[in-house]
């Protein structure tokens, strides 16, 4: 049986499949508000998340997108919005799977059964190693000589996709492109994340151990010497 995180803002739709699930024997949280579902995700990552599309606060498609941003935890979406290109763009957009209102307990109860077969059939990546850095992605967690390290959000993104390209030099267009999903922008911007970035590492811009600024080109993650 699964943590299933219900978002649904009909408060007797709600209540009566909080009962249902749980006679299922599911764990079941609850929200009725977008943002109120992103704080209890990324408080307590539930198995899946049931994520109703007409939400008062934000609209379902951008609360899932902003779901995203922050786990990969199974999503699927409630929608009365039954059309073949909406059903499209919600699964690329990152759902899991989608029901179309309305629908009864067992049908979601399959739906959940389902969706976690297949991420559980998923093999998860082990961290990535960089020298005395490892740097878990799944987990998103750090740790430099067995120390956890405290990083923004932005911060970890980056790391991560430097310790994905370990050795290699990636441009600033990439690191826009990959970590802040812009095609341009500040410069600045990068230059304060790795700034604080190297702080956290204990590197020094005059002597780097990890973190290597090839000057017009990019910067580069490598294992100390």
């Amino acid at each position: 049986m699964a943590m299933v995180l219900l978002v649904e803002d009909d408060d007797d739709v709600r209540q009566a499949l909080l009962r249902e699930l749980r006679d299922l024997g599911h764990t079941v949280r609850s929200a009725g508000l977008a943002l109120e579902a992103l704080r209890e995700v990324s408080a307590n990552a539930p198995d899946v998340v049931v994520l109703d599309l007409g939400l008062p606060d934000l609209d379902g498609a951008e609360a899932l997108k902003m779901l995203r941003a922050v786990s990969d935890v199974p999503v699927i979406v409630a929608t009365a919005r039954d059309g073949e290109q909406e059903i499209i763009r919600l699964l690329r957009s990152g759902a899991d799977d989608y029901l179309v209102k309305p629908f009864s307990a067992g049908h979601l109860h399959a739906r959940v059964e389902a969706v976690l077969r297949r991420a559980r059939t998923v093999t998860r990546p082990g961290p990535l190693v960089v020298g005395a850095l490892q740097v878990d992605a799944e987990r998103r967690q750090a740790r430099l000589e067995g120390t956890p390290l405290q990083l923004s959000r932005k911060e970890f993104d980056m790391l991560a996709f430097l310790a994905r390209n370990a050795g290699r030099v990636v441009s600033r267009r990439e690191l826009l492109t990959e970590v802040w999903q812009q095609p341009y922008g500040d410069d600045q911007t990068i230059d304060v994340h790795l700034s604080w970035l190297r702080r956290k590492l204990g590197d020094r811009a005059a002597a780097p151990r990890y973190l290597h600024t090839v000057r017009g080109v990019g910067v580069m993650l490598t294992a100390p010497e």
